[in-house]
């Protein structure tokens, strides 16, 4: 314990001496741009109107997206939530971070599968040194606001660089999206912490009807307000569209009746969800011109994962045609998201990159946004570029480099598995029977036509390479499992 402390106080000794030269005046046309960082929970990569959706109606998104560069090649770090918001926070692959898999299932308990996945950690360490604390050492005000999932309450967004945290659980969803925001989910009692109040601090007993992604929204609105004349980093992490799939009453009937047979989305009540977010998306945006501030904010909008693909209430969540597969595979489904990015003055309006990105490439990327520099040890040991030549110019001639996925652990959607992507070839790795899967993203997005049998030499030249990184990063594998009964369903 000593040591890590040791460890996290040098990191963050070095971080401070790396930006001490860097002043800010009080005027908010002075300081360096703000970063408005919107994280939605399982979104999916084809839930968005301006990304290909059919009943879903976004606007606002769409419009935002008009202002900004699109990504249509964009990947989450991994395929579910946890390994993914320690991945942006740090740079660094979840495999490197050893947190690999959702937290409350860290520490593996169940061995009735043909592999035992490993126990990996359940916590974000301490010694990591996350975009906040970068950002607050050069005189950013941070703020976390809503899901936060990459630690214990000893590791939580306070000790994690963030000056403000409204919203956080240990849990990875609320159990309702309606206020209090309390009650029983996933056979536990849950809630989410510090709404009790209105957000002018006013108790009120008078709030039936108040939405969970209506009020992590007035609650950002109002940080910025309060902090308009510093530099400000928003952590806006929605629990939406997350399971528990509760939508308003009035916009699900609303989705009910505009679904019609041939639409890919069927889910009324997830189309209201995410209706909702994309007016909040929208309310975000309207603040951010009335308080004159629009100019000088990056916004970046990204999911955490792919969409959700299986049942709540009995009824399918999400479709992510035409990609294959989603939340929890490693397959397109799983891991490729929407993400958007405006920086004001430099990105060129209504533009669209296919150069594949990966959630890695945040922190390095803003940290050149607003002129930092940073911890060099720490930089050093990112996973991610920056992305700051392709947000200047969407066509620019950067090198393909290899995205590595590593997901030892089961799920409704997958067995334990890796993945490697370079360039257009795709490469999945099973972990139970090695068994490979080859696929050209260029002429199958859909991941249908297996060519390993037909390219060998491809095939094994990515497997070596997926091999190489994982004890680069000292991967956790899974083991066999001797009590395992071939008899057994998997």
């Amino acid at each position: 314990m000593r040591n890590s402390i040791l460890l996290r106080f040098m990191s963050l000794a070095t971080l401070f001496m790396s930006v001490l030269l860097v002043t800010f005046s009080c005027n908010q046309n002075d300081h360096p741009p703000n970063i408005l960082l919107i994280t939605v929970d399982d979104l999916g990569w084809a839930d968005l109107g301006c990304y290909g959706a059919d009943l879903h109606e976004t606007p606002n998104i769409d419009a935002f997206a008009e202002t900004a560069q699109k990504f249509t090649q964009a990947y989450a770090a991994a395929a579910i939530c946890t390994p993914t918001r320690a991945a942006l926070l740090t740079g660094k692959s979840p495999a490197k971070l050893n947190m690999t898999i959702w937290r409350e299932a860290a520490t593996n308990s169940l061995f009735n599968q043909k592999l035992i996945p490993p126990d990996v950690s359940a916590n974000l360490p301490l010694e990591e040194v996350t975009i906040a604390e970068a950002l607050k050492a050069a005189g950013y005000v941070t703020a976390h606001l809503g899901k936060w999932h990459v630690g214990d309450g000893e590791h939580f967004p306070e000790l994690q660089g963030f000056d403000i945290n409204v919203g956080a659980t240990v849990w990875g969803c609320p159990p309702t999206f309606f206020y209090p925001y309390r009650g029983e989910i996933y056979r536990s009692f849950r809630f989410v912490p510090g709404l009790e109040r209105g957000v002018n601090g006013q108790y009120s007993l008078n709030r039936d009807g108040e939405y969970l992604t209506d009020r992590l929204t007035d609650e950002a609105i109002s940080i910025m307000e309060r902090f308009k004349k510093k530099p400000f980093f928003l952590n806006l992490s929605y629990y939406t569209v997350h399971t528990p799939i509760e939508g308003k009453k009035a916009l699900v009937e609303y989705y009910q009746k505009a679904k019609t047979s041939g639409m890919s989305h069927q889910n009324a009540m997830y189309a209201a969800m995410v209706h909702s977010l994309d007016e909040n998306v929208g309310k975000l945006m309207n603040a951010l011109d009335q308080l004159d501030l629009a100019d000088h904010t990056i916004v970046l909008f990204t999911s955490d994962n792919g969409g959700f693909i299986n049942e709540w209430a009995g009824q399918t969540v999400t479709d992510n045609t035409p990609l294959r597969s989603g939340k929890g595979a490693l397959y397109e489904g799983g891991i490729r998201v929407p993400t958007i990015i405006r920086w004001p003055g430099t990105t060129i309006p209504n533009t669209t990159s296919d150069y594949p990105i990966t959630t890695q490439d945040f922190y390095p990327t803003l940290l050149e946004m607003v002129d930092l520099r940073g911890d060099s040890s720490q930089i050093a040991a990112f996973d991610g570029i920056s992305l700051v030549p392709i947000l200047k110019n969407p066509q620019a001639d950067v090198d393909q480099r290899a995205l590595y996925w590593h997901y030892p652990h089961y799920y409704p959607t997958t067995t334990p598995v890796g993945a490697i992507r370079q360039g257009d070839w795709k490469l999945l790795q099973f972990f139970e029977d090695s068994h490979l899967e080859l696929y050209n993203l260029r002429e199958d997005v859909g991941e249908k036509n297996n060519l390993e049998k037909e390219n060998p030499e491809k095939a094994q030249e990515l497997l070596e390479l997926l091999r190489a990184w994982r004890r680069q990063v000292d991967a956790p594998m899974p083991q066999s499992n001797p009590d395992y009964s071939n008899t057994q369903t998997l």
